[in-house]
């Protein structure tokens, strides 16, 4: 199926199991401003996620360095696409003040793709990375990064900044690649997990259910990431952000979230987090505390 016939299926009425408790009016008050006062984007806002009220509630984020704007157009994203504003060297320094005057003790970095640019952001990355550890020795950091095209001497200046985990998601499985997101590929992302964890660190991969993918599929994913040296996985729905979104294929049933996690522990993943509002970086404090001394 291409991406043109998936997008005249009918849009599926969602489940009893995702409605999610809307937050109250004040909840995002605070962060809100805080982070419009220090100029910093969080992929909490530019991807719809539906944990957003309880993680805001509890004064957590996912900061967006590298600006807000994507030089991909993946179909299931909702982040803007378009020609990015240059890099802004002092986003590290506020980013590592904001961490340290909310008193995180855990924080998840992520960036847009940015194929703009020689080094891909890389060297944003790596400052924004040391600039925290410097302000805030007591915080772990989990980094969240695009593939940089495979570029080793890229990926290695961000294993060198040394945060506690590097994630990088492989989103769905490989015959759905192509049409989910167009500029990837999944070779690509399993290699760039397996170089990451050749040098002995944490990594972290999560794919998204729903999009038209089959349980063989599902577990031949799990074994490839597995076999790329990554033992934490997570896995929830694909919920379409807008019409102009791949539609959702089908709605995964708890049940089955719960059937995957158990499989992938039993593969040997030393971590899952599985279910229908999971996304790659909630609870992303227990999974640090769990799998890193």
């Amino acid at each position: 199926m291409n991406l043109k016939e998936n997008h005249l299926q009918p849009v599926l009425k969602k489940p009893d199991w995702l409605k999610i408790k809307l937050p109250k009016a004040g909840d995002y008050s605070y962060l809100k401003k805080y982070l419009r006062q220090y100029n910093l984007h969080t992929i909490c806002e530019s991807g719809c996620c539906p944990n957003i009220g309880e993680c805001w509630e509890n004064k957590t984020a996912t900061f967006m360095i590298l600006g807000d704007i994507c030089t991909r157009s993946c179909s299931f994203c909702n982040v803007k696409t378009g020609k990015p504003f240059p890099p802004d060297y002092q986003e590290p320094t506020r980013i590592a003040e904001v961490i340290s005057d909310m008193k995180l003790i855990h924080c998840v970095i992520t960036s847009v793709d940015r194929d703009d640019l020689l080094d891909g952001g890389s060297d944003i990355w790596a400052m924004t990375i040391t600039s925290i550890k410097e302000l805030n020795p007591k915080t772990t950091i989990e980094s969240l990064i695009p593939d940089f095209k495979g570029d080793k001497d890229l990926i290695m200046k961000i294993i060198k900044a040394g945060p506690n985990i590097i994630s990088h998601n492989i989103e769905t499985v490989e015959r759905l690649t192509k049409m989910v997101r167009m500029k990837a590929k999944y070779d690509r992302s399993l290699d760039v997990l397996k170089f990451i964890s050749s040098y002995g660190i944490k990594t972290k991969s999560g794919i998204m259910l729903g999009l038209g993918e089959t349980s063989e599929e599902i577990i031949k994913t799990m074994d490839d990431i597995l076999n790329s040296g990554c033992k934490i996985l997570t896995i929830g729905q694909y919920l379409q952000p807008t019409k102009n979104h791949l539609p959702v294929n089908r709605y995964v049933t708890p049940e089955e979230f719960e059937n995957y996690k158990f499989i992938a522990l039993e593969k040997g993943f030393d971590y899952v987090e599985c279910g229908p509002l999971v996304r790659s970086s909630y609870h992303g404090e227990k999974q640090i505390s769990n799998t890193v001394n």
